[in-house]
């Protein structure tokens, strides 16, 4: 936030110099129409263009005849009000073309708007909102200097808008920079030269920054204040308009407003600002220093069910989103199960997979079933006075007061200054004084839970994207989620919500970007979003067994109407969680914030479904931001960064396929003699990769397409094209199938197969083609598809009704696939099932050592070793390293396929119980080790680490150099993996201390 003394004007003033020719056209007009007596017409009109005070710019845009019928209509206006005795004056106008626009209506300074148009709502969605320089609009706007009839103090409120028409539409990088190439060709001819650089300074900086650019301008010999605000466009909807109620709630009033936009993408809003009260100058600057701090909220979250409690003023900006935070979270973690469902979780048998299922369909159910987003929005809406005691609570916890900014700090409520901080049994007795029912205590019990388990947030910062928060673990109630995680980051954006899940100090896993078809596809995966994130990062740590990292997983949920703006919330989702980790004296600090965390975290992001193509922008994101670990912040990088692409090298298939291989290499049958049915398609990563490395007969593959299925073989030859240019099923060459041979898709209706089957709907054939008994095959590969495709309900449908399972072996490529039940019930019928936590674990190993090198090497090392040169060519190193993190993924797949082989025939268990108990006495026991002393042996630290770290690192560096380079955290994770996982692959989950001892007397006597 900048401010800056006594600015000089800051456009040009609009003068018609036609004015008095055009005012003669009007009367003559109204004479000839005769609704005004004769004798009132000069009057009218000479008030109406010189009284009024309306700008210049309103009779230099519209006709006399446009002008003679609003004078009319205000003649008209003030006679109805003086004939029904009316307090109030009605005026609206509008005229609109594809090109520009006049809306024009009566306004008190200080009020925002409640009933009649809401022409600023009305502008910001069909002129500003817009992300595209082609469709972008100017907007100038004024107060009438005087009001519409005497004894009323409402003025005319006038708003022109007119398509831009750029000096340069398409400027290059170097030219986005300059303001005279990207700016519109009037507001070049109006703006002042000071005005111009306040711009180019305040787009140059909006170039550089996720967020807005919020500047001050003080005017000690003018009453009005003015504030300026740049941010991309399309980054934020509706925001135009909450500002006009942000600095209404603020006791301000605007007498012009301006929204420039320039073709680099940047929209510069420019308020003059003056007190409705008539406050002291230190009381104004209170206000628009609160309008400067929150307008960044507003830029956050634009737009919410609660708005109207803000505009009423029963709640400030601050109060609102606040509200509208926890009323998200209540969503997702609201206690609604009661103590009879703990009570029944703990009579059944909690080692019973099928119970576990059970529960969990019984906890969705009575999640549906009790309290709606509506119920808890109805609540929180009934009780402003409680909203604003927890709001106080957490704000006098988390608010610093600005040491930056020239203005006098305050918070959103100054008699939050006087409040005296409440206990949290203090809060609590409010909280049960002031309901009238358990409903409601419950719901806002889960605010004060809320307020008790937020360590950081970037809340108060002056220029975030969207509201991030490092909770605390410790408000999940363990009978549903009985391993704790390790951290939780919480994100509320314009655009979506989403979480952060990790399971330990150090930990590793992809940003899943989840989008809605309609209403009920949403309201269902809102429903299911935290539970998702929770047992993907889970699964994602046990599946990190042989590597450094623990598990973590991040989801983003788009809203309903935010289905095309993928990467405008990954953006913000990224950039809010960066304000709460990077610290110490990185330029991306923002501002200082309450850390009651109280330690260095550093997170490592990867791809997964929906930002694949997002992890250079992360990386190079956090390195503008000054984060020290930027190189390593994300993987799955393109290799102009140093990133292995896993489908370009194949890695989780090369995990997934070594398990169909050690299979059929048990069993002793050729891979060419064995079909196979595939979801996941030949676009994917893993369904592509899976039809390049495989030499089975595939008969069916299911993608976002539809189905194909041929029961003789689909032709492999057409099937490798279509992998190799990453298309789908829709592409594929008909003609290659044979005659029994159909492809479905999700657009087909009324469909009848070669065998004479009908199927209505393409998309419900598709969605239910896994149970189908078209599927069935000796082997399938999931290598794509929803959570929780097979579950309890519909397993059946995979068993013959003699017991018979439709395929005989099962290697699970895609994530949560299967649920923990539907696989048992699959391995008890005869199916030979490998889970996802073992199978499709070579992306996390690759990820793992993509991490290792960054943090290794210095930037200029990074740079010459492993990114594309400038001659487009790959570094030597860079290819043998692929080679090498290939390598140790077959390895380590092989590894744990032949534990779990020896401990399935040892024990008689179940495949993916086996997994399970395998992770879970890696990961156990690698805390284990953490916990000894083990790591302070030099000589054995030395030999570990020699022994792990990879061959060609080390020829690079020494190892020395290594450890001072790589947090030791970090080397001490690799140190206590790397033998805890060698110790379990080799001497089973049953081992003994006997069995370690002679396992660590290896490194010791070596």
């Amino acid at each position: 936030m900048v401010a800056m003394n006594n600015p000089s004007s800051d456009y040009s003033i609009n003068v018609f110099n036609d004015k008095k020719h055009h005012m003669e056209s009007v009367i003559e007009i109204l004479n000839s129409q005769g609704y005004i007596h004769s004798s009132l017409i000069n009057s009218e009109v000479e008030w109406f263009y010189n009284s009024l005070g309306m700008d210049d710019l309103y009779f230099m845009m519209e006709k006399p005849s446009v002008v003679a019928d609003h004078i009319l209509g205000f003649y008209a206006a003030r006679l109805a009000g003086i004939s029904s005795k009316k307090d109030k004056i009605e005026i609206n106008f509008d005229r609109a073309s594809d090109d520009s626009a006049v809306f024009i209506h009566t306004s008190t300074p200080g009020v925002s708007r409640i009933d009649g148009p809401h022409y600023e709502q009305m502008i910001d969605a069909k002129y500003l909102d817009s992300s595209t320089p082609k469709a972008a609009y100017r907007l100038e706007t004024y107060r009438s200097r005087g009001t519409v009839a005497d004894k009323h103090n409402s003025n005319i409120r006038a708003y022109f808008i007119n398509k831009c028409d750029f000096v340069n539409p398409t400027p290059n990088h170097e030219q986005s920079r300059d303001i005279n190439q990207v700016s519109d060709k009037v507001f070049l001819a109006k703006v002042t030269k000071d005005n111009l650089e306040k711009y180019q300074s305040l787009i140059s900086l909006a170039l550089e920054r996720t967020g807005p650019v919020i500047s001050v301008e003080l005017n000690q010999n003018s009453s009005e204040q003015r504030v300026l605000i740049a941010y991309r466009q399309g980054s934020t909807t509706s925001f135009f308009s909450g500002l006009s109620d942000l600095y209404h709630y603020n006791g301000l009033y605007s007498n012009r407003k301006y929204v420039e936009q320039f073709s680099n993408g940047i929209t510069v809003v420019s308020l003059s600002l003056v007190s409705s009260k008539g406050d002291s100058e230190e009381n104004i600057l209170k206000a628009i220093e609160q309008v400067a701090r929150e307008a960044s909220l507003l830029y956050c979250l634009p737009k919410s069910p609660l708005q109207v409690m803000f505009k009423t003023t029963e709640l400030s900006v601050q109060e609102v989103t606040y509200a509208y935070v926890c009323w998200i979270f209540a969503q997702h973690f609201l206690n609604r199960l009661g103590s009879e469902y703990t009570t029944l979780s703990e009579l059944l048998d909690s080692n019973s997979p099928e119970n576990v299922e059970v529960l969990s369909k019984i906890k969705k159910r009575l999640r549906q079933e009790t309290f709606t987003r509506e119920t808890i929005l109805s609540v929180i809406m009934s009780k402003p006075s409680l909203i604003r005691i927890l709001y106080r609570q957490f704000a006098n916890v988390h608010y610093i007061s600005s040491k930056s900014s020239k203005l006098q700090p305050s918070l959103s409520l100054t008699r939050l200054n006087d409040f005296h901080p409440l206990t949290d049994e203090e809060v609590d007795e409010k909280i049960i004084s002031s309901v009238s029912n358990s409903k409601e205590l419950l719901i806002m019990r889960s605010f004060h839970q809320f307020n008790k388990h937020v360590l950081k947030t970037n809340f108060f910062q002056p220029t975030k994207v969207a509201l991030s928060f490092r909770m605390d673990p410790g408000f999940l109630p363990k009978a549903e989620y009985p391993e704790t995680p390790y951290g939780i980051f919480f994100i509320v954006g314009a655009e979506f919500r989403g979480f952060h899940v990790r399971f330990q100090g150090i930990s590793r896993g992809g940003l899943r970007i989840i989008r809605s078809r309609d209403e009920e596809a949403y309201t269902s995966n809102q429903r299911s979003l935290f539970d998702e994130n929770y047992n993907l990062a889970l699964t994602q740590h046990r599946k990190n067994k042989d590597i450094p990292e623990g598990g973590a997983k991040g989801t983003i949920l788009l809203d309903t109407e935010s289905q095309d703006k993928p990467f405008v919330a990954f953006e913000k989702y990224v950039d809010s969680i960066l304000d709460l980790v990077i610290k110490g004296d990185s330029p991306g600090i923002k501002e200082k914030i309450v850390d009651l965390y109280g330690k260095d975290e550093i997170l490592f992001f990867g791809p997964d479904e929906g930002s694949a193509g997002f992890m250079d922008w992360a990386s190079k994101h956090a390195r503008r931001r000054g984060a020290h670990f930027w190189k390593a912040f994300t993987t799955g990088k393109s290799q102009e960064m140093g990133g292995i692409p896993h489908d370009k090298f194949a890695m989780t298939t090369n995990s997934v396929h070594q398990y169909v291989l050690g299979i059929l290499r048990k069993l002793n049958i050729p891979e060419e003699s064995i079909t196979k049915f595939q979801t996941g398609g030949p676009d994917g990563d893993l369904g592509s990769n899976e039809i390049l490395i495989s030499k089975d007969k595939t008969t069916s593959i299911v993608d976002g397409s539809g189905v194909l299925h041929d029961p003789n073989g689909i032709d492999r030859e057409e099937l490798t094209r279509l992998a190799k240019n990453r298309i789908m099923i829709n592409n594929f060459d008909v003609s290659k199938l044979s005659p029994n041979g159909f492809r479905v898709l999700v657009d087909d209706t009324k469909i009848t197969l070669p065998d004479g089957t009908f199927i209505l709907n393409g998309l419900d054939f598709r969605n239910t083609y896994h149970t189908s008994p078209y599927s069935a095959a000796t082997l399938f590969v999931p290598c794509g598809g929803r959570p929780e495709s097979i579950d309890v309900n519909n397993v059946s449908k995979l068993i013959s009704s003699d017991g018979v399972p439709r395929f005989k072996y099962i290697v699970e490529g895609a994530n949560l696939f299967f649920t923990q039940d539907a696989r048992i019930r699959m391995e008890k019928a005869g199916t030979i099932l490998f889970k996802d936590a073992s199978s499709n674990k070579g992306g996390v190993t690759s990820s793992s050592l993509e991490v290792l090198a960054a943090l290794c090497f210095s930037p200029e090392e990074h740079s010459r070793l492993l990114c594309t040169q400038p001659d487009g060519s790959l570094p030597e190193f860079y290819t043998k390293y692929a080679k090498d993190v290939q390598n140790k993924i077959i390895k380590n797949a092989q590894m744990e396929f032949e534990c779990i082989w020896k401990e399935s025939a040892r024990t008689g268990k179940p495949n993916c119980i086996l997994t399970d108990e395998i992770s879970r006495a890696i990961v156990s026991m690698r805390a284990q080790l953490e916990s000894t002393n083990l790591w302070e042996n030099t000589d054995l630290r030395r030999k570990v680490l020699m022994e792990s770290l990879p061959p060609l690192i080390l020829e690079k560096l020494d190892l020395n150099t290594i450890m001072e380079r790589v947090p030791e955290d970090y080397l001490k994770s690799i140190f206590c993996s790397h033998l805890a996982s060698g110790f379990i692959y080799k001497f089973g989950t049953d081992s003994t201390q006997f069995s370690f001892f002679e396992y660590m007397s290896n490194y010791i006597k070596n």
